[in-house]
């Protein structure tokens, strides 16, 4: 073959010397787009600019301005940092790097005593002035006694171990820059002067393979970015993060606490479980309008239950079992579908009940590891706003789009937005059959573009026993989170052996949903108290209002105002203090308390009230009549009708 053809992204078709890399595309489009260019990528796969391109592929040069191109920037920054590390620490031996560029790097190192920040100091410099060698970086396909060889002599005896991870017949690859050399896929940039911006954030331990009884490693993570400005508006988010991190927030909100007497269990404050049950009780009420009938199943099963469902097999090390009589074994529900499959089952069904639609707020248990315990957002003992739906097959495409009409309801009035539909595929490891889920994939992708989304795709992240529709959102700081779940189960309803009488009087095995708008509890309460930084809707917050009276005089009145308001439904406090007014208007703004009620000798003279919004006009507040006041906030309350709305970075701590 004299020349070989790529196709470009605008359509056009390129026509190169066989053989030719990613790089020489570039530099055939124009001078420019070479010099910019940090990766490739073909037919959709993101690839080293060195790599060789082969006839028909579709080539795509990957830049700063793709997202891709931040990743391929830290994954070469951790190469610098590596580099960096065996000039001023000649003795240390690296390890490996991360596999997951998106959002960071790091190395693991063995060394001879751990890390001080002042090291990270001198790393940093020593890698500003490796970025400053503009050295390339290059790319090698070595045979596996090579490489041994290469870095036996180098007395890296961790990255000879780490050769035996990489399977026969694998290509094996060796990137360098300068005079550093490692084992890796890449890909990396041209040079290191591409890598614009970078910091160390941290040094921790990690054991070797992640076994205890192995070395422990010094393991370096850093951030690394295209320019200066995109670093240090990355570095203002990470701090913003950290004012809005939940275990803080829950803490100085007085809404929970954790403690190491229950790992992984919450300890909900008052207010807390104002706000907890506040989430429950809207969630209940929405029951009746999208026909769910609340159950309640047991805490305790024996473990053939869970045999049924798959889940003693797969999930059996994150399960709490016990031992009941002889040889009965017991297990603690992690999960409500098993029980709702059994209470399915306990009557004959008929068509004429379908859809069955089953919720349950109920307490669960799930043995995390301790190391991956964090505040409420992984926990060992958890809710879920769970939900199952039995319906006939015909019936899935309805009961997804009834899930969307929920989810839309309540997300807009938690003022949640911009939610992105994907659906989850078939794992790895799955029960079914492939048919069927090829079947169940398409009827979820029809069943979001029917209901007017647009719909991605997940590869291989369904669950074992079903694909599933994910509900992601973006919060204020930019982080990804998943929220709500319907997922179309191909294993249970069989391994329950559950039928229902169908239309032509025989037996038929139903189709079964399960869904979440909120999913865990705990988990959501984190993502929406860091988003929100506290700052509830009126609705849901466990303070809704704070009476303040400016002198003693009017505390007999503002007390009188308090009981209205409580007696209205308000969650209404009162802070008679003798202190002055602005330091409790401080104060209330501190606790996120959205309406501040003030009142003087004006206002009991004139049996008014003066309202302040926590986030309400600039001019100033104007005062009202206290009995149209205590009305209109309560007809607010109930009709959830104010927009809540999530303070930008920074501005919470006004």
């Amino acid at each position: 073959m004299s020349e070989i053809e790529v196709r470009l992204p605008d359509g056009r078709t390129l026509a190169l010397p066989p053989g030719a890399s990613v790089l020489a595309a570039a530099e055939r489009i124009g001078a420019g787009l070479a010099r910019a260019a940090l990766a490739g990528r073909v037919d959709g796969r993101l690839v080293d600019l060195r790599a060789p391109l082969a006839n028909g592929s579709a080539l795509e040069i990957v830049t700063a301005k793709d997202p891709a191109g931040s990743e391929v920037i830290r994954h070469s920054a951790e190469h610098v940092m590596a580099d960096a590390v065996k000039r001023l620490f000649p003795g240390a031996q690296i390890d490996v790097g991360r596999s997951d560029h998106s959002e960071k790097f790091q190395y693991d190192f063995l060394v001879e005593r751990p890390f001080t920040p002042e090291d990270l100091a001198r790393i940093e410099e020593e890698m500003a002035r490796i970025v400053a060698e503009k050295a390339p970086f290059t790319r090698e396909i070595v045979g596996r006694d090579e490489a041994r060889s290469v870095f036996a002599g180098l007395g890296e005896t961790l990255k000879v171990s780490r050769l035996d991870d990489i399977p026969a017949g694998e290509p094996i690859t060796l990137f360098r820059h300068g005079r550093f050399v490692d084992l890796c896929r890449g890909p990396h940039v041209q040079r290191t002067d591409q890598i614009g911006a970078f910091k160390l954030i941290e040094v921790a331990g990690a054991y070797w393979r992640g076994d205890e009884r192995n070395p422990m490693l010094q393991r370096i993570y850093g951030i690394a970015f295209a320019t200066k400005k995109d670093l240090d508006e990355h570095l203002e988010r990470l701090e913003e993060a950290r004012r809005r991190d939940h275990r803080r927030l829950g803490a100085e909100l007085d809404l929970f606490h954790l403690d190491p007497i229950s790992p992984g269990s919450p300890f909900y404050h008052p207010k807390g479980m104002v706000l907890y049950n506040g989430l429950v009780s809207y969630i209940r009420s929405l029951y009746p309008k999208y026909g769910y009938q609340e159950v309640m199943t047991p805490q305790l099963f024996r473990s053939e239950l869970f045999k049924t469902s798959g889940h003693y097999d797969l999930f059996h090390d994150d399960m709490f079992l016990v031992q009941g009589d002889e040889d009965e074994e017991l297990g603690v529900k992690p999960m409500n579908c098993p029980g709702h499959c059994h209470l399915f089952a306990s009557r004959k069904r008929s068509y004429r009940e379908l859809p069955l639609r089953l919720a349950e707020f109920s307490r669960l248990h799930r043995n995390e590891r301790s190391g991956a315990l964090t505040g409420l957002s992984r926990v060992r003992s958890m809710a879920q706003d769970d939900g199952h739906i039995y319906c006939e097959p015909e019936q899935v495409g309805d009961e997804v789009n009834r899930f969307f009409e929920m989810m839309n309801e309540v997300y807009r009035d938690l003022g949640i937005e911009g939610v992105q539909i994907s659906v989850s595929t078939r794992p790895d490891d799955f029960f079914g059959d492939p048919a069927d889920w090829d079947r169940a994939e398409e009827t979820l992708v029809q069943a979001v573009r029917a209901a007017g989304h647009a719909c991605g795709i997940k590869p291989k992240e369904g669950a074992f026993y079903a694909p599933k529709v994910e509900c992601d959102f973006f919060d204020v700081l930019g982080r990804r989170w998943t929220l709500a779940t319907v997922q179309l189960d191909m294993a249970m309803p069989g391994r329950f052996g559950l039928r229902y009488v169908g239309r032509d009087g025989t037996e038929k095995q139903p189709a079964m949903l399960h869904r979440a708008v909120l999913g865990s509890l705990e988990r959501f309460i984190a993502i929406y108290l860091e988003h929100t930084a506290g700052d509830f809707p009126l609705w849901l917050a466990p303070v809704q209002a704070t009476v303040l009276p400016i002198t003693d005089r009017t505390l007999g009145y503002a007390r009188k105002v308090e009981e209205r308001l409580q007696t209205a439904g308000v969650r209404a406090v009162l802070d008679g203090r003798g202190e002055k007014l602005g330091f409790k208007i401080r104060e209330a703004e501190m606790q996120k308390i959205p309406l501040m009620v003030v009142v003087g000798d004006q206002e009991e003279a004139n049996g008014t009230v003066t309202p302040r919004r926590r986030f309400g006009p600039k001019e100033a507040p104007a005062a009202v009549p206290l009995d149209v006041f205590v009305a209109g906030l309560a007809e607010e309350i109930a009709s959830r009708r104010s927009v809540p709305r999530s303070p930008a970075v920074g501005e919470q701590h006004r």
